[in-house]
């Protein structure tokens, strides 16, 4: 009798260890959409992969922007439309005059 008991228990043992071992799950009833998982380099986070391989903090610096500058056009050139000549003094320095 204890012989049996004893095969009972562990037969019972045995077949609630297996129910609850998930060596290989049962498959689910969603599909899956891809078998790759990103993994953002390997670096973990606030870093990225650099141009050798190696691991490079994520630098919060602001972006560059580039505004072209203003053009201002005056209608009729810088002397209003009265036309402009050069004038030299003895020294040779010469400056642009408005008629």
């Amino acid at each position: 009798m204890n012989k049996l008991f004893a095969s009972v228990l562990i037969a019972a043992a045995v077949g609630l260890s297996a129910a609850a071992a998930q060596a290989m799950p049962f498959g689910s009833n969603q599909a899956q959409g891809s078998l790759v998982v990103p993994v953002a380099g390997g670096c973990g986070a606030g870093f990225h992969r650099g141009p050798y391989g190696g691991c490079v903090a994520n630098l919060s610096r602001p972006p560059v922007v580039v505004v072209p500058g203003a053009v201002v056009v005056v209608p009729g050139g810088p002397c209003g439309g009265r036309g402009q000549h050069r004038v030299c003094n003895g020294v040779g320095a010469c400056r642009m005059v408005c008629n």
